[in-house]
This record gives C-alpha cells, sequence and structure tokens, in this order.
C-alpha cells in the first residue's frame, strides 16, 4: 500500500505537521490549560475514552479479519489531529480550545496510547507491540518541542510553521488520493463492507458522541462544537506513521487499510458537520456566556 519512497515522505510531513502543532504553542497555553483543568479533562475523557471504546465495538459488533480489527484499534486510540483545528475554524467553535486539544491529547498520548491499546488488545485477543509504539510516540514529541522553541524565538517564524503544519495535515489527505487511491484500486474495491463501516464510523459516532457528551454537560455551543470535531478527527497521519515505523512488509500494509480509508473520508464527514454547524443560530449564541469550557 506505502512504498520506501512514501515512508520516507510521510516522515518528513508528519515531522513537520508536528512541528507545526508545537510551533502553535507556549509555555502560557500550558498555564492557563493547567488553570482551567475542567476543559482538558474533557478532552481527554472524550479522546481516549470515548474513541477507543467506540472503536472496541466495532470491532466485537464487525466481522473483521484481525488485521483491519488492529487498524480499527490504533486509529481509534490516536490524539487529534491538526485537521480538527481548521475545521473549528470554519464551524465557528473555540479555535483556542480546539489547539489546546489537540496539543494536550497529543502529550499525553505517550502515556496514555500504549496502555489503552494493551488493555483492548488484550480484551481482543490481538497482538500490540507496545514498546515500539512508546518509542515511536516519544520521537514524535522532539518536533513538538522544536516547534514550541521556534514560536518563543520569534512569533513570525511560530505562525509560519504552524501555518504550514496544519496545511500540510490537509496535503496527506490529498497525498493519499492522488498517490494511494489509484495504486490500491483494486483494494479499495474488493475490501468488504465492514471495513468501510469501520473506517467511516469511527468518525461518525466520535463526532456525534463528542457533541452529545459536551452538551450534556451544558457547555457554550461553540465549545460543544469544538469537543465534537477534537473527538472525532483523530491524527489519521500519526496513526499510518505508527503502523509504518512499527511494522514491516505485509503486515504492516494491511494494518494500514483502516487509517488510510479513515484519512480520506473523515475529510467528508467533517466538512459536512460543519457546514451543519454553520447552520446554527448565532445570533441566539451571542447571547449566551461564552467561558472556555
Amino acid at each position: 500500500m506505502i512504498g520506501p519512497f512514501e515512508q520516507a515522505l510521510l516522515a518528513l510531513m508528519i515531522f513537520v505537521i508536528m512541528l507545526g502543532m508545537g510551533a502553535s504553542l507556549t509555555p502560557r497555553d500550558f498555564y492557563l490549560a493547567l488553570k482551567r483543568p475542567y476543559g482538558l479533562f474533557i478532552g481527554i475523557i472524550a479522546q481516549y475514552g470515548f474513541m477507543p471504546f467506540i472503536g472496541f465495538l466495532l470491532i466485537t459488533l464487525l466481522p473483521l479479519p484481525q488485521a483491519i480489527a488492529i487498524g480499527v484499534l490504533i486509529m481509534s486510540c490516536m490524539p487529534g489531529g491538526t485537521t480538527s483545528n481548521i475545521f473549528t475554524y470554519f464551524s465557528k467553535g473555540n479555535l483556542a480550545l480546539s489547539v489546546l486539544m489537540t496539543v494536550t491529547s497529543t502529550v499525553f498520548g505517550v502515556l496514555l496510547i500504549p496502555v489503552i491499546l494493551v488493555l483492548y488488545a488484550t480484551a481482543l485477543d490481538l497482538a500490540i507491540p507496545r514498546e515500539n509504539i512508546i518509542m515511536t510516540l516519544v520521537l514524535l514529541l522532539v518536533p513538538v518541542g522544536i516547534g514550541m522553541v521556534l514560536r518563543r524565538l520569534s512569533a513570525n517564524i511560530g505562525a509560519v510553521t504552524e501555518f504550514f503544519g496544519s496545511i500540510l495535515a490537509l496535503f496527506f489527505i490529498l497525498f493519499l488520493l492522488v498517490s494511494w487511491v489509484p495504486r490500491n484500486w483494486q483494494f479499495l474495491v474488493t475490501t468488504t463492507p465492514a471495513t468501510y463501516v469501520a473506517a467511516i464510523g469511527l468518525g461518525v459516532f466520535g463526532i456525534s458522541i463528542g457533541y452529545a457528551f459536551a452538551r450534556s454537560l451544558r457547555l457554550h455551543p461553540r465549545n460543544a462544537r469544538t469537543v465534537a470535531l477534537e473527538t472525532g478527527i483523530q491524527n489519521g497521519p500519526l496513526a499510518i506513521a505508527i503502523i509504518a515505523f512499527t511494522f514491516a512488509g505485509s503486515e504492516a500494509q494491511n494494518y494500514m487499510a483502516v487509517p488510510a480509508l479513515y484519512s480520506l473520508f473523515i475529510v467528508i464527514v467533517a466538512t459536512v458537520v460543519t457546514l451543519l454547524f454553520r447552520r446554527a443560530n448565532t445570533a441566539a449564541e451571542q447571547k449566551m456566556p461564552d467561558s472556555l469550557l
């Protein structure tokens, strides 16, 4: 599915995406997050509570081969992606909260992702090499740290880096469309409907449950939209990178199927959701108190 050249390009793209994520942060952001931890708590629960459980249910209820099941599990345990920040902006959500939730879920993911993967893999009787995954996650924090340093040294350089990181996340989807889809057309045609349901369902159920959860807590609609998008839009490129750097040969190719399909369809799902969110009664929302959470 993904050749050596694409793996090298993927590694470079992931580095720049994570660099841009780090460039969006300042130490003050963490201070504000710790000052109001309620929002971070909601984000962690949504990202690492709901999404892995949704993946678990999809694996349990759908007739999926083991390789596809592992792909679903890995994809469901990923942190939020920078793509969610873009859709949050266009859906008139809380962009500051979106960026904070994305980065927080990524940082906490170094500890939580291996733990959650092991728990669910044990329950599903699936083999996951947690040591390799931990090493990959730790290495991916390096560009985040570099991005924060760049932002500290120069706000302009940090802003440019952040912009290119976000754009590159969308470019990755286009890259899949023009490179991966034509070469794997036979796979796309012959793969089972259950695989498509799992790949698309992760995003649809994640956004829906995230929104319902946020509204049940009586969050402002802007923040509820943000939590919804942050919950359902996972970091697809990161999932593919982890698989590429953890597994080898045909094994890795099979595991990549769900993250690749998810990355393709989540843009469509998120676009439809954004259009629905933009139809919200913003005039009524403006009369409501608009705290962070």
